[in-house]
């Protein structure tokens, strides 16, 4: 299993990797900003979009 880090937005770091058919991914500075999707493309954007909520919420 290969995992990636690159940058989501200014400052914050995805971390994501294929396991099985799903990708799944995290933001590295804030816990809990979470998805998973069957396309590396289709998590990125689940990623964007879960930060930008948890962001909203502080």
């Amino acid at each position: 299993m290969e995992t990636e880090r690159l940058r989501i937005a200014l400052g914050y770091t995805g971390v994501i990797s294929q396991r099985g058919g799903w990708w799944i991914g995290w933001i590295d500075e804030i816990a809990g900003v979470n998805s998973q999707a069957k396309t590396r493309g289709e998590l990125i954007e689940n990623l964007g979009s879960a930060l930008d909520e948890a962001l909203e919420m502080r």
